[in-house]
């Protein structure tokens, strides 16, 4: 039975037709994840759903007595109120304090202390209490836009496994394709004023998008060409990706079958090689305090021409610092960092930077250069990049100042782009993309020849642009985690069972961790395996070019990279054994 119904549902703004004769349902028990462009209609469609509007044109009803429970863009809070009052409200504490759903929410979401008041909290502190007191609630139908804004990666694995456990329908908008993955059982696309509806999360949406467009006989090779690598990395991605019968295989393979690897690996090394030398970063032995805490103490890390490597840690580890650190804004209390000569490195921070609003968009990209330089004899026009990020020609005209907030974090990204630095430096690059534009930078780095380190929470994006994972785990050590985002959360997880020892524990709990263990030990037999694939495949690949020295030596720089993470695999995989057979 549908909870919500629209009929013929128009929503007009200005000359533009928002919403266009839109006729859907929202079932019991539903997870519908909504997608589409910034601006495209997804946040009117949520307000006519939840009836916190009324269309220009149709109509919208819900069943008797429906209780919604949304979770706006933009809220209000009372700015005086505490956390416990807007949270749990006037319940005696012995009530909600011995009620396991609001404890783990209240956990899940890391939120304040419960006497802190609202008025002084930072944005993304005020977002994680509305969502907590909406999650707290018992509704009919969940309403959530962009709920994993401000949270980071353990939170957001957290909320996607909460929500996969309620029962109510829910409605997500959300950019983040994981999270949509995880959680969703259907995806509406909002496009050009329709909602196109898909089984299933984002990677049958990626391919029943790839299929529809090419019955459609769609012309518009670029995108079409994007959603068949977007595809093919997810056919190829981890195997956590592929647990659940995600695609009808045939067609998948029918579309993807041309389709080369998302990026040669071996070949950026020698390019960024070539652009960067042999060193680009050497931290030794860095200390570093900020505000009487210890982020960093006592690391050790090289980074390398052609390295893609991803920042795992929770919000105010040291992420931020780290790359800080890198760019010289933060002296070490103790240690040196190395910064090779050839480097020529681009930052990009959380801040959208200040904007030449006096200037269009071409004009605000062409001032920095008139096109760029993609490596291996390739080039492209600041026009062409501009529309690759989707500023197509009339657009292009647009002032700088009448951009949204996401057109000018995408336009902050083409400008970073055309300083044509030889490493990037990118912290929380996905905030206020949408999917197109998520899928075209992926692309773009894709082929892009030089360092790249990536902080980021969306770890879609962290798995599908970095090689390597590294993580801060909370003690001042940054790790290299083989087993990528699911290794950092498991390690995470290791860290607050350790951080509680010494309370009762029950065999129970002994058995969980050995179970765990275990699994743990088939994961890095899986790496182990992967790795050595690898080497073996390298190994092949010097053979193939013995005669090109430049390329003999990127490949064997990787080799022993490889090599390195297979030791350490080995040595995680000795320690995991012995602590199961004892």
């Amino acid at each position: 039975m549908n909870l919500v119904n629209l009929e013929d549902v128009t929503v007009v703004y200005g000359t533009a037709s928002i919403l266009d004769r839109v006729s859907l349902g929202v079932g019991e028990g539903e997870r519908i994840g909504v997608v589409g462009r910034n601006g495209g209609g997804k946040t009117t469609l949520t307000r006519m759903i939840a009836r916190a509007g009324d269309p220009d044109s149709g109509r919208v009803t819900h069943t008797t007595g429906l209780s919604v429970g949304r979770l706006a863009q933009h809220f209000d809070l009372d700015a005086e109120a505490t956390v416990r009052q807007l949270v749990v409200g006037e319940r005696p504490e012995h009530e909600w304090a011995g009620d396991g759903h609001a404890r783990a929410v209240l956990e899940g979401l890391s939120l304040p202390p419960l006497d802190a008041v609202v008025g002084p909290m930072s944005g993304g502190e005020r977002r994680r209490v509305a969502l907590a007191r909406v999650l707290l609630e018992r509704h009919d139908l969940l309403i959530l836009d962009e709920p994993t804004n401000h949270l980071d990666v353990e939170a957001i694995a957290w909320l996607a496994e909460h929500l996969s456990r309620r029962r109510e329908a829910q409605l997500v908008v959300t950019h983040d394709r994981w999270f949509l993955d995880t959680v969703c059982t259907t995806t509406w696309e909002v496009a050009d004023g329709r909602v196109h509806r898909y089984d299933g999360g984002y990677s049958e949406f990626v391919l029943a998008r790839a299929e529809r467009e090419r019955v459609a006989a769609v012309t518009e090779s670029r995108r079409q060409n994007l959603l068949r690598k977007e595809l093919a990395w997810l056919r190829r991605g981890p195997p956590a990706r592929t647990t659940k019968p995600r695609f009808r295989i045939d067609a998948a393979n029918a579309l993807i079958a041309d389709e080369p690897p998302a990026r040669n690996s071996a070949e950026l090394v020698r390019l960024g090689t070539a652009r960067l030398g042999k060193s680009v970063y050497d931290v030794e032995e860095v200390t570093v305090s900020l505000g009487g805490r210890v982020l960093l103490e006592n690391v050790t890390w090289h980074l390398g021409p052609g390295d893609r490597v991803g920042i795992a840690g929770a919000n105010g580890s040291g992420k931020t610092t780290l790359l800080r650190l890198l760019t010289g804004a933060v002296a070490p209390d103790s240690g040196r960092v190395r910064t090779g000569l050839t480097v020529r490195p681009a930052y990009l921070d959380q801040e959208v930077a200040e904007l030449p609003g006096h200037l269009r968009v071409l004009e605000a990209v062409e001032e920095i250069a008139p096109s760029i330089d993609l490596g291996g004899g390739k080039s492209m026009s600041a026009s062409q990049l501009l529309e690759r990020f989707l500023f197509d020609g009339g657009r292009q005209w647009t002032p700088v100042a009448d951009l949204s907030g996401g057109e000018r974090r995408r336009l902050q990204l083409l400008r970073l782009f055309l300083i044509e630095p030889n490493v990037l430096l990118l912290d929380e690059p996905t905030n206020d993309l949408d999917i197109e534009t998520l899928t075209a930078l992926e692309d773009l780095l894709d082929g892009w020849p030089g360092t790249l380190i990536v902080v980021s929470h969306d770890r879609y994006f962290l798995e599908r642009t970095c090689d390597h994972v590294w993580g801060l785990i909370g003690d001042g050590a940054l790790r290299h985690l083989p087993g990528g985002v699911d290794e950092y959360l498991e390690r995470r997880r290791g860290t607050a069972v350790g951080a509680s020892a010494g309370t009762p524990s029950s065999g129970a709990g002994r058995r969980a961790d050995t179970r765990t263990a275990k699994k743990d030990l088939l994961r890095l037999e899986r790496t182990i395996s992967r790795l050595e694939d690898k080497a073996t495949a390298l190994l092949a690949e010097m053979s193939e070019h013995a005669s090109d020295y430049a390329a003999v030596q990127a490949l064997d720089e990787t080799l022993r990279a490889v090599r390195a993470e297979i030791s350490d695999a080995e040595h995680a995989w000795l320690a995991l054994s012995e602590e199961v057979a004892g």
